[in-house]
């Protein structure tokens, strides 16, 4: 048997223990020694029935999702996967009960179900997340599911990808039994309680799968949903397809199309992607060196300086998580607004269902409003988030540095100012950093964290760990004008306007690349933003831009005339009371005029053309951040724009989608630009050598973790 799988008794019942830290995945080695197990649990008389439990604080975690990789690679045989090991321990002639701790999910919870009971403590939770990774379930688990779910909460679990608590679970028919106490006594005194009953097959339960007039209406509704909700993804409806298989096919035939289903989903550019992004998240924690081990400074309490939208939020976050909070502005009126702010959106949070009243309670009881310093000594982090000016933060710093105690982390939530000359005023530029959240603070996953020249390895490593207590995905970063994010946001909407001052309709260039698959088209992002935002940058910087090059006019004229978007009823669209974007003939009729008066002229321009320039436009400044050193790896640029920039996850990010495409090609369609447009398409040196080497960011990417 196996060494991660072990075989013990308790009298009369057989206990089977699947060990392989540390979430009991269903990696080579476990599938062989659970099947031997019930082959030798077969054989012996005195074993009545038994018991499938997980070692340590999960049951199975799901497949190794490196497996996959190695599928699509070739570099292992795809075979039937589970399947053969499932109607295994189904057939056993013992009952097997399943005994549930931490979570059942993939893989897992398809082993589960194909045990004949299933028993769970009552914190367990099971789900099919694998639509999360661009594939579906593939040992049967579309087929199984609505057997003991029925057809609607197996179509939710497998398009949806979500985890079910086990009371849910229970209610639903997952599950047989909660557990109170010991998992493993009480699974054993459950397997006792039914060892002379007739196991039932879950294969054979077909009385949930309800008749065709009372499922086309489920699937139709859960096609629409997964057509919304995951816009141009496969996966969720293929899973919908293969529980529909279900409804309408033997077991057997079902777990044929499971099986097609899942293999076509595995294979795709999707899947490819969205398993990149998965292990990713798990690489950008990874910094070079800074050790593991390396000491953090405990965050017991915090403070944020602005209570506008962006500290309010930021002062959510880390009530969220549980840390209180002073939030301090500088007059009440100001404070009043940023808490009514923070009320009104937990409010909805509750409205929505994502919070409870009571778990608001205690969060808004941390959070401390003040008009002053005096608590700001007690406190290991403070985060500024004041108006984004440079002498306004080197005053807050200054004050920062007076008062708050030796070893408290000084933050700037700046999104591009220099990081060094904030830190420059302060006689501790070694605990100084940007902290760069996202709007709205309180919902983006991002946190772009700034590292200054003097930073330490310490207080990165502190505010890396933090991150993942605020439910934050961090990312490292260097201190370059706008670091990675923002400094590669420019060129993407700098190229949109382009296209509009050289005839593309605002509508057009918006809904190729929503089309694409952005959260929303650059130019309505930015009346989303505040187009004064940008201009204020803009003009900030102007004296460092190059002269001669052309410059995108067409948005700064906007606000000149208080077209800010959103926020004053009009920018490239108006807005009507709900804040709904209306088309507006008179900014396609201003733009051709401007347009006009300096001499460009007006042309067609195809949806290729208006994608291949606004996403390539990020790919190359994200070549030149990679070279740099400002980005620690192409998977680092990727992860940031899936969660801060609405970059659709299903291509992986811009640096994966070019490697997809093809660097040559990229560089090729770049260098075309280049003629077309001058300089400013100049091929990024990084991109310009690994397309010739025939190489990509993925293979740069691994060439760094190998020398690390």
């Amino acid at each position: 048997m196996s060494q991660l799988v072990q075989f013990t008794k308790d009298n009369d019942i057989g206990i089977v223990t699947i060990n392989n830290p540390p979430v009991n995945a269903l990696s080579p080695g476990v599938p062989e020694g659970i099947s031997d197990a019930i082959d030798q649990i077969a054989k012996d008389d005195g074993v009545k029935a038994v018991v499938i439990i997980g070692a340590g604080r999960t049951f199975i975690g799901g497949a190794d999702i490196k497996e996959f990789g190695k599928m699509t690679s070739g570099m292992t045989e795809r075979g039937d996967g589970l399947l053969s090991l499932l109607l295994k321990i189904e057939d056993c002639p013992k009952p097997v009960v399943m005994a549930i701790q931490g979570v059942a999910y993939g893989g897992g919870l398809e082993v589960a179900m194909a045990g004949h009971y299933r028993v769970a403590t009552r914190s367990a939770q099971v789900g099919q997340p694998e639509v999360k990774l661009g594939i579906i379930p593939g040992a049967a688990g579309s087929q199984r599911l609505p057997r003991l779910a029925g057809v609607a909460k197996a179509v939710e679990m497998c398009a949806e990808g979500n985890p079910v608590k086990a009371e849910e679970a229970l209610k639903a028919g997952i599950l047989d039994r909660l557990i109170e106490g010991d998992l493993l006594s009480g699974a054993i005194a459950f397997a006792r309680e039914i060892a002379s009953e007739r196991a039932p097959k879950t294969r054979e339960r077909n009385h949930k799968l309800g008749t065709l007039e009372q499922n086309t209406p489920i699937f139709a509704a859960a096609r629409e949903n997964a057509s919304k909700k995951h816009r141009n993804m496969t996966a969720p409806l293929a899973a919908i397809d293969a529980v529909e298989a279900a409804t309408t096919l033997p077991f057997e035939e079902g777990c044929q199309v499971e099986r097609k289903l899942f293999t076509e989903c595995l294979f795709s550019d999707q899947s490819k992607a969205l398993i990149h992004v998965f292990f990713g998240e798990r690489e950008v924690a990874k910094i070079p060196n800074i050790p593991k081990d390396t000491a953090v400074t405990p965050v017991n309490r915090a403070a944020v300086v602005g209570a506008g939208t962006m500290g309010g939020g930021i002062a959510m976050v880390l009530a969220n998580a549980g840390i209180p909070v002073l939030l301090k502005d500088a007059d009440q009126a100001a404070l009043d607004r940023g808490l009514a702010n923070v009320q009104k959106n937990y409010a909805n949070s509750v409205k929505r269902g994502r919070f409870t009243q009571p778990f608001v309670d205690e969060r808004l009881k941390l959070i401390k409003p003040t008009l002053s310093y005096d608590d700001f000594a007690h406190v290991d982090l403070v985060i500024e988030a004041v108006f984004e000016g440079m002498a306004l933060k080197k005053e807050v710093f200054s004050d920062l540095d007076c008062i708050c105690k030796p070893g408290a982390i000084l933050a700037s939530n700046t999104s591009t100012l220099n990081i060094d000359e904030i830190a420059s005023v302060t006689s501790r530029p070694e605990a100084v950093l940007g902290t760069h959240f996202f709007s709205p603070a309180n919902v983006m996953r991002l946190l772009e964290i700034v590292r200054g020249k003097a930073t330490s390895k310490q207080i990165i490593a502190t505010c890396m760990q933090l991150s993942k207590k605020l439910g934050k995905v961090g990312v490292l970063v260097g201190n370059c004008r706008g670091f990675v994010g923002n400094r590669m946001f420019h060129p993407y909407v700098r190229e949109s306007v382009f296209l509009v001052e050289e005839g593309a309709s605002v509508e057009a260039v918006d809904k190729v690349l929503y089309d694409f698959g952005m959260a929303m088209g650059p130019l309505a992002t930015g009346d989303l933003a505040g187009l004064d935002v940008g201009w204020r940058i803009r003009k900030e910087y102007r004296h460092l831009e190059k002269p001669g090059i052309r410059q995108a006019f067409a948005g700064d004229r906007l606000c000149e005339m208080g077209r800010y978007g959103q926020k004053t009823g009009a920018g490239w669209y108006r807005y009507d009371e709900n804040r709904r974007a209306i088309p507006d003939p008179e900014v396609a009729a201003m733009v051709r005029s401007w347009s006009a008066e300096i001499g460009i002229p007006q042309r067609q321009i195809p949806a290729e053309e208006i994608v291949d320039r606004c996403i390539y436009a990020l790919v190359n400044e994200g070549a030149r951040i990679l070279e740099e050193g400002y980005a620690l790896r192409a998977v680092d640029i990727d992860i940031i724009y899936l969660n801060g920039y609405g970059f659709p996850s299903y291509r992986g990010g811009p640096m994966w989608y070019a490697d997809t495409v093809g660097l040559r090609k990229v560089h090729d369609r770049i260098c075309e630009f280049q003629r077309q447009h001058g300089e400013l398409w100049e091929p990024a040196p990084l991109l310009k050598r690994l397309a010739a080497e025939g190489r990509t960011f993925a293979d740069l990417d691994k060439q760094k973790a190998a020398a690390a």
